[in-house]
């Protein structure tokens, strides 16, 4: 089981959560460096096993760090923290709908059981710490997501199509990449696909489904990850009454670090 970090160590992702809370709007991708980040998922107590079971089914897109049941708000990955305010931005879906997007969700909460689910902006650090570009934070952009044609595992009432996350990659580094990321399975781990993107049914690059639009320079590879929005198109698809996420690329910054979901590290020598 994770740790948060020391307490003297937690002060940019506490810092983060504060200025969430107070109400700054930005997407958290390159936020509080070296701290895990991770997407969120609230639903009534009705809902929760399916979501729970959709997730179990389809660990790569939705693999669960924390659940929290009903009435809680705090997660264990980041003591002090209230779930219903420390985003940027959530979204409230009702009926398979999203109605509203708001910076405080504190209103809709009742009866929710939350699921807190890995984020590859976790691994852009160590990526960066590689060399290896992360084009959506140079232009300050949302990273861009895409809904695929792959389906992912149904569970009981809830079904829907995988989505991925892009970062174009120089083509010398992609198996650096893949090798970099695939040390992290808790926050969705190695791609799903590299190249082409019509090989998961993506007709339009530059016409991402979340996000910002993407740059591919020349001797670039497109490089498909995982994506915990995944969920929420199980959601638009499965239209329980109600639910609430977080708005694509507007993370939940935790206290853990990142090392603690990286398997190259030696946990015995922590």
């Amino acid at each position: 089981m994770v740790s948060p970090a020391p307490e003297e160590l937690r002060r940019a992702a506490r810092d983060a959560r504060a200025a969430y809370r107070a109400g700054r709007v930005d997407p958290t991708s390159g936020v509080a460096p070296g701290f895990t980040q991770a997407n969120l998922v609230a639903v009534p107590a009705d809902w929760a096993f399916e979501v729970l079971l959709f997730a179990q089914r389809n660990p790569q897109p939705c693999p669960v760090l924390d659940v929290l049941e009903v009435g809680q708000v705090e997660s264990a990955l980041a003591p002090g923290s209230d779930v219903r305010t420390d985003l940027p931005a959530y979204r409230v879906f009702r009926d398979g709908v999203v109605v509203e997007e708001v910076a405080d969700a504190t209103p809709y909460w009742e009866n929710l059981v939350t699921l807190l689910i890995g984020c590859s902006f976790t691994f852009e650090t160590p990526l960066l710490a590689a060399g290896i570009p992360v084009r959506h934070q140079e232009l300050g952009r949302n990273v861009p997501m895409y809904r695929t044609d792959r389906p992912c595992v149904p569970a009981g009432r809830l079904h829907g199509d995988l989505v991925v996350s892009m970062r174009p990659v120089p083509a010398d580094r992609v198996a650096d990449a893949v090798a970099i990321s695939g040390r992290f399975p808790a926050v969705h781990g190695a791609p799903v696909h590299v190249g082409d993107p019509a090989g998961l049914g993506i007709r339009d690059l530059d016409s991402p489904d979340f996000g910002g639009p993407p740059l591919v320079r020349d001797g670039e590879v497109p490089v498909f990850w995982a994506c915990g929005v995944t969920p929420q198109v199980a959601l638009l698809e499965s239209r329980p009454p109600f639910a609430l996420t977080h708005a694509p690329g507007h993370m939940f910054v935790t206290d853990v670090l990142d090392s603690e979901y990286d398997t190259a590290c030696d946990r015995g020598a922590a």
